[in-house]
């Protein structure tokens, strides 16, 4: 891997050059961006063994972590951890298990929290979740937890009470400190209709209640994430705030997500793609747009990225190379040979 994330030559992005982000600085090895993907659990045998391929190709550029995610109503509960201990086990990759406040009481969650723990899982992101499938508004458990923060709070009280147990667990607690991500939002959050304002007050909660780090959800445009740290830091927020990126090589996708998540892609970007018929080169393109967005960012000062792969290596891969955060080895290329959930 190259420690400067840079491209050689202009996309045709429709962005001049006086408008193009300044050159990411030389970074030593030891500052360079981190890089980390997002999977889920597979729901079919099918999607199962593909994720094996998957797994190898994203552990040849060495992330930092991966991030499994945790369905609504905890429904891939069993999924998930399975996915996350296959990760601990199998691979050299460092999972971070989601966890969710959704209809799920304390004591629950609690159990949850210590059946990953006994897995060996060390680091998870604190989420409050979106409704069940067929739920338009989001209602806490009656003996539940309401907030994200609420639910980092749990963590450190079950990791504490673990410590006060046991003198073993003190030992494994400082060899792999218990780590805990929390989301963010640049444009705020449209599961609960709130404004970027809104989610820098959440977030400043979160990080009171012992977050060490966000993840971004998905955005589109650069300004977006450097007003949400802007803000963020005025209001006494502190934590590193990882941009979350989704490879922009799907027209469909990104439309779906945008639906889902109320951050519509840009029309411009949509245009464009839409208006190429070669798969290949819409790929290219894709990556191009996305690659521009990455380097805004880290310009700006984005401590790394967190790809949202939706179980598919090559845009990932492709996104890495783009940029020069990838360190894969000269004899694996980001090819649709290796197997990939579609």
């Amino acid at each position: 891997m190259t420690d400067a994330p840079r491209h050689d030559a202009h996309r045709n992005t429709g962005t001049s050059d006086e408008h193009r982000a300044p050159p990411v600085p030389v970074l030593a090895p030891a500052d360079r961006p981190t890089v980390s993907f997002e999977l889920f659990p597979p729901g079919t045998t099918d999607g199962e063994r593909r994720l094996v391929g998957t797994l190898h190709a994203l552990e040849q550029a060495r992330p930092d972590f991966v991030s499994v995610t945790y369905g609504a109503s905890g429904r891939t509960r069993v999924t998930t951890r399975r996915l996350v201990t296959q990760i601990l086990h199998t691979t050299s990759l460092t999972p971070i298990a989601h966890l969710t406040c959704v209809d799920t009481s304390r004591a629950a969650t609690v159990a949850i929290i210590e059946e990953f723990l006994d897995a060996g899982v060390r680091s998870f992101l604190a989420l409050r979740g979106d409704p069940p499938a067929g739920q338009v508004d989001w209602h806490p458990h009656p003996e539940g937890l309401h907030t994200a923060a609420q639910l980092v709070e749990v963590l450190r009280t079950v990791e504490a009470e673990r410590c006060a147990r046991s003198a073993a667990q003190v030992v494994r607690g400082l060899v792999k400190p218990l780590s805990v991500a929390v989301a963010a939002f640049p444009r705020g959050n449209h599961a609960t209709g709130g404004t970027r304002a809104d989610d820098v007050r959440a977030l400043l909660s979160k990080q009171r209640a012992g977050a060490d780090f966000a993840i971004t959800q998905v955005f589109f445009d650069a300004p977006s994430y450097l007003a949400l740290v802007a803000e963020a830091r005025d209001a006494g927020v502190t934590i590193p705030i990882i941009p979350g990126i989704l490879p922009a090589t799907d027209p469909d996708r990104l439309a779906r997500v945008g639906r889902l998540t109320g951050v519509d892609p840009p029309r411009a970007l949509m245009e464009r793609l839409g208006g190429i018929s070669d798969p290949e080169a819409q790929h290219r393109a894709g990556i191009g747009a996305t690659a521009d967005l990455v380097e805004a960012v880290l310009a700006g000062g984005a401590p790394g990225i967190h790809v949202y792969t939706f179980n598919q290596h090559r845009p990932a891969l492709d996104l890495l190379a783009a940029t020069r955060l990838g360190r894969l080895p000269s004899n694996l290329t980001a090819s649709p040979d290796h197997p990939s959930v579609p």
